[in-house]
């Protein structure tokens, strides 16, 4: 997550929030109003659809801001890991969904489905067509300089109602032209979609929870920033984790042993800026060791 600085981060994670909140409460007017009126299961399933996506985008309005929070006295490392746990619970929520309408759509293909067709169905599809689309481009819009899970649950959220509403439009196309089992088959396939993609929302924010390391690649990054500095001769012991949905860098870097205390602590400085300065890194601890005396656990530059 980008840091929040003079609270802009918080104001547009609470924006985007809002826009969720209120995208989703107007398709479950629109919906189910259509759904109730023609008697259409693909609608009314639809618009009970977004009622557990209004409540996901609620527990993200709610619990996900704060994430902004500065550290305090019960939690001195701050509060980075609110914001995957919220995430994770979205993408439960997506994936218990597209279990439900996968149950939904078996049941349809097993025992038929019944709807009046209304030119006004196609209406209120096309309107939560169009409604989810907005939101999802405003919510990617602010997540590119926030970089939060949780928005990004919500935006991939969105475009599963997006394709949710397309098969339902292909079932009540299926009743115009008298193959009603359309709707329940489309249904199926993107069911299977929004399970995977919950279920793969909730694979990387667990992996943020329990403190997952780095990639190769991003260990690689850190070691050779490190010694880009003229005056660090070796690295060890390196551990980097994610803590939240940042990384944080342990690091012992091996200097000249001769050198004034006042220089080593401003190599130190110098150094743990750099580190803050990668993409990702949330917070750095270098620790200066002299070079030559071999006390280090691991090899050199591992």
């Amino acid at each position: 997550m980008a840091t929040d600085g003079d609270g802009t981060g918080r104001r547009g994670f609470v924006r985007a929030s809002w826009v969720n909140v209120l995208g989703n409460a107007v398709k479950i007017v629109v919906e189910g109003a259509a759904g109730v009126v023609f008697g259409s299961v693909a609608l009314l399933a639809d618009a009970a659809h977004s009622i557990a996506d209004l409540i996901a985008s609620l527990v993200v309005l709610v619990w996900g801001r704060s994430s902004y929070a500065e550290p305090d006295d019960t939690h001195p490392h701050g509060h980075a890991r609110i914001e995957p746990l919220t995430a994770l619970f979205v993408g439960s929520v997506i994936a218990l969904l597209g279990l439900n309408l996968l149950y939904e759509s078996a049941q349809g293909i097993l025992y038929g489905v019944e709807v009046e067709f209304s030119p006004l169905l196609f209406g209120a599809l096309a309107f939560s067509i169009v409604d989810m689309y907005l939101v999802y481009r405003y919510t990617t819009l602010i997540n590119e300089a926030l970089g939060s899970t949780a928005l990004e649950a919500l935006a991939v959220d969105c475009l599963n109602d997006i394709y949710t509403s397309v098969a339902a439009a292909v079932g009540i196309l299926g009743v115009l032209l008298g193959w009603p089992l359309l709707d329940p088959i489309a249904g199926g396939f993107v069911s299977l979609l929004v399970v995977y993609q919950g279920v793969e929302i909730g694979r990387e924010n667990v992996g943020y929870l329990i403190g997952a390391a780095a990639s190769p690649e991003k260990r690689t990054e850190i070691v050779e920033a490190l010694r880009d500095h003229p005056d660090v001769e070796g690295v060890h012991d390196l551990t980097v984790f994610y803590d939240g949905t940042v990384l944080e860098v342990e690091v012992h870097v091996e200097v000249d042993g001769d050198m004034p205390f006042r220089q080593a602590h401003d190599i130190e400085s110098e150094l743990v800026d750099r580190l803050r300065d990668l993409e990702e890194v949330g917070d750095a601890h270098v620790h200066l060791d002299p070079s030559g005396i071999g006390e280090w656990k691991e090899s050199v530059d591992d």
